[in-house]
């Protein structure tokens, strides 16, 4: 019989809280709540869980670090993660995307979209626990200045570290292993989001551009690839 997934739910608003675990309770997920990011933290830090629900404005440790802070490491580092704000600026959407979560949903918002975005996010496939991803099994490289260590996640660029989310690790190793080889926005697609999110080609684009502000280097083209000389 399969386990019921577990979701982890950081609001420090009571009633929040209880909603989406009363709402992710009837779909039939195990769902457990916190108001308090550095409890989440570490929570995250021992225990596998299937999705994060994370507010961005709570005590203790923001949603934005917190997100970051369970994608440098640990049993839920490529955990599918759904934040929840507050706010309807663009740039708290780009700020929360831009640390690691998935998707978000802004405040007021209704249950059926929630149980909707969490049920797409859990279909995600994931690494069984324990198990070593694929770029892990791969030895570590260097490219044009970028030392790239699958193992450990860690990125330098011309010695300094450089903090990626999952994704933009991912898509960086993506590129530098195919070095030459156009990717269609299509295809990053597949192969980035893993799973029926609510993303579009144009997620490839800025998720590039995240790239390339951290590191720099050449992803161009009708298609995007590690650019080989």
């Amino acid at each position: 019989m399969t386990a019921a997934p577990r979701v982890l739910v950081v609001e420090d608003e009571r009633n929040i809280r209880d909603l989406v675990c009363l709402h992710l309770g009837l779909e039939g997920y195990t769902c457990e709540g916190l108001a308090n990011g550095q409890e989440a933290l570490a929570r995250a830090g021992r225990e596998r869980f299937d999705l994060l629900v994370l507010d961005l404005m709570i005590p203790g440790l923001d949603g934005v670090a917190l997100c970051r802070a369970v994608r440098r490491g640990g049993p839920n580092h490529d955990v599918p993660i759904l934040m929840l704000t507050a706010r309807r600026e663009e740039s708290d959407k780009v700020v929360g995307l831009e640390s690691g979560a998935d998707d978000y949903l802004t405040k007021p918002f209704g249950v059926r979209e929630l149980v909707a975005r969490a049920r797409a996010l859990l279909r995600r496939p994931r690494q069984p626990a324990g198990a070593a991803s694929s770029e892990a099994a791969d030895p570590p490289l260097t490219i044009h200045g970028i030392e790239i260590d699958p193992a450990r996640r860690r990125v330098r660029v011309e010695g300094r570290d450089v903090d990626l989310t999952d994704q933009e690790f991912r898509l960086l190793h993506l590129l530098a292993t195919h070095a030459g080889i156009v990717f269609s926005r299509e295809a990053l697609l597949s192969k980035i989001w893993r799973g029926d999110t609510f993303v579009t080609v144009r997620s490839v684009d800025t998720l590039v551009k995240r790239l390339r502000r951290r590191i720099e280097s050449d992803l161009w083209g009708v298609g995007y690839k590690f650019a080989d000389v």
